[in-house]
This record gives structure tokens, sequence and C-alpha cells, in this order.
């Protein structure tokens, strides 16, 4: 006899005989009606659908804490190092800029998603935040800097930030590169269009 076929006697010896509960049968939830979801599932249904932007997905629980004189940097996929090096420099315009100097990260939090929803639907492409930069690694405007850089890789308008150049306010400002609006593409489409002929 085989090991296996051996130890499938063994566990059968030692289970005996089995049925098959009856259905909803030795449930916990057996004897209460089932109803639609709870509201637990429905926030986490519409959170990751996108519908609950701002509240849940900036969470201010936990972050690594940058180091004062490390530059941040991002990027989507597709987006080349020319962009990044021009955004680093300064090399397009301020659009529009959001001052989180010394307020609460609570505040920052808050500000942060209706700014970005808002350049965003206005087709600005280009935005600087300023948040300042501490010499400590637990400084306020570095814990801020630091939850900066948790935050923004999670919108999907944002396609690339990096710490400015020291005539934009060097490690204390980040610079924002928004993805273009579906109108905004549809213009410059018909823009080219046009061009062709």
């Amino acid at each position: 006899m085989t090991q296996s076929r051996h130890d499938d006697l063994d566990f059968r010896a030692l289970v005996g005989e089995v049925r098959p509960l009856r259905h909803g049968a030795g449930r916990a939830d057996a004897g209460r009606p089932r109803s639609g979801p709870s509201e637990a599932q429905l926030a986490r249904r519409e959170s990751a659908a996108g519908g609950d932007r701002g509240r849940d997905i900036l969470s201010d629980d936990f972050v690594d804490l940058i180091p004062p004189f490390d530059p941040l940097a991002f990027r989507r996929d597709g987006i080349q190092q020319g962009v990044m090096d021009r955004l680093r420099h300064g090399g397009y315009p301020v659009q529009a800029s959001l001052h989180l100097l010394r307020r609460p990260v609570e505040e920052c939090r808050r500000a942060l998603p209706a700014f970005l929803r808002e350049a965003w639907e206005h087709d600005l492409r280009s935005v600087l935040i300023i948040h300042g930069r501490g010499r400590e690694i637990d400084s306020p405007p570095n814990v801020l800097r630091s939850y900066l850089a948790k935050w923004l890789p999670t919108f999907d308008e944002v396609q690339a930030f990096a710490s400015a150049g020291q005539a934009d306010g060097g490690l204390g400002a980040t610079w924002v590169m928004l993805r273009k609006s579906d109108r905004a593409r549809a213009a410059n489409r018909e823009r080219q269009q046009k061009r062709r002929g």
C-alpha cells in the first residue's frame, strides 16, 4: 500500500462518518434573515470605485519620515525623464499654488484633494504645493512633507511630482504635474485634426 493511500485510510478512521450539513445549518448567521450589504461593505465598495475621494484614501495613521535633505520625486509609467527634469527645474509655469505652511496635518489632508480636483477640473497641468521643510526629521514641516509623498501618488490626476528648485522654494515646495482632463484631451485632438487639414 502506498503512503498516500495509508494516510487517507488513517484520516477516514480518525474522522469517522461524515454527512453534509443542511443548507445554512451550522452557520453563525443561520438564524438571521439575509439582508443587503452592511454599511461598512457599502463604504468599502464606494471607496474602491473612487466615490469617496479625499476622505478615506489619505490616511494620517502612519508615514515613513523622509530625511529633511532628501528630495521628493515620483512619476507614473510613461512619463519621460526629460519631463521630470523640466518639472524639477521649474520649466513649467505655476498655474496654481497651495500654501500649507504651519497648517496641521489634518487640515492639509482636507485641503489637498479639493485643491487637486479643482485644478484638474480647470485644466491646470502644473501646480506648486508649498509645505516647508524642517531641519529635523520629525519637525512638523518635514512630517507634512512625508505625508505629501505618501498621499500624492494615490490621486489618479497626479502624473508626477518633484521637489522644487531653489528659485521656487527648494525642498520646502513640491511641483505637481496633473494629467490632462478629458475636455483638454478632446480640445488637443481637435487642434491636431485642424492642423492636418
